[in-house]
């Protein structure tokens, strides 16, 4: 008979931050206090420093916890045994997905620098206008980050692919853990380094540069990540572990 392999629903961050939030009911760690440093729990359970982030966002949404950049997590309350038993279960971490994004738009900014036309070129010049605008304006309505990598995958002139990348974002917008981490880095210099980054991918696609455009699209979605790993220790030492590895970018010649 053959053996299936199923994997596991539940994530390590969420076994982890279900074990945390077990410690604080039961009287560990007291309304008030602050947790262990990062580096400290990763030690405890054995596991890298993006896990223990992952989990620790996870009690934050749910309300247990309070991250406060440079200075620690400190308890909020204490959790219910409903809170314990129904905590947020996302099928799908932002790490994962960001591991996902790297791996396709590289590719798909590759394909996109052979394949776009004039008027895409236009729309993608044009939609970073609107960005820029935004950022200086502080506006947040239009999410024009989006706008600009969907764009991209409609260059492709491939609806299979823009499809994927348009799925993916959706499941970024719908996750409640994307919007936690995004509340720590809606900052006007964060959006102003992302638009910087998507200036360089457009400038790539207008030179019809394949490499270049997989490469700096790459490099945008490692600054993404990277970004987001600071947010809740900025000050904290060299991490030692991810949770997804970063993709390697491509060294050959894209034809």
């Amino acid at each position: 008979m053959t053996k299936v392999v199923v994997l596991q629903e539940r994530k390590q961050y969420q076994e982890i931050g279900g074990d945390l939030r077990e410690k604080i009911r039961q009287g560990k760690y007291p309304i008030g206090s602050r947790l262990p440093p990062e580096r400290n729990i990763a030690e405890t359970y054995g596991v890298s420093r993006t896990i223990v982030r992952e989990a620790l966002l996870m009690l934050e949404l749910e309300g247990t916890v309070d991250i406060r950049q440079g200075s620690g997590v400190y308890v909020l309350c204490i959790p219910s045994d409903e809170d314990a038993s129904s905590g947020v279960q996302n099928r799908i971490g932002a790490f994962e997905m960001l591991q996902a994004r790297q791996l396709l738009e590289s590719n798909i900014a590759a394909f996109a620098a052979r394949m776009a036309t004039r008027a895409d070129i236009e729309n993608l010049r044009h939609t970073l206008e609107q960005e820029q605008a935004a950022v200086a304006k502080n506006d947040y309505c239009s999410d024009f980050d989006k706008m600009f990598h969907l764009q991209i995958a409609g260059a492709t002139q491939n609806q299979m692919l823009l499809e994927t990348v348009s799925n993916i974002w959706s499941c970024r917008d719908e996750s409640p853990i994307w919007q936690q981490l995004y509340i720590h880095v809606g900052t006007q210099g964060y959006r102003l380094k992302w638009l910087a980054d998507h200036q360089l991918i457009l400038a790539a696609l207008r030179r019809r540069d394949v490499t270049g455009a997989y490469q700096t699209m790459w490099q945008h979605l490692e600054n993404v990540k990277k970004t987001l790993m600071e947010i809740s220790d900025a000050d904290a030492p060299e991490f030692d572990g991810y949770l997804f590895d970063s993709v390697p970018i491509f060294q050959g010649k894209l034809v």
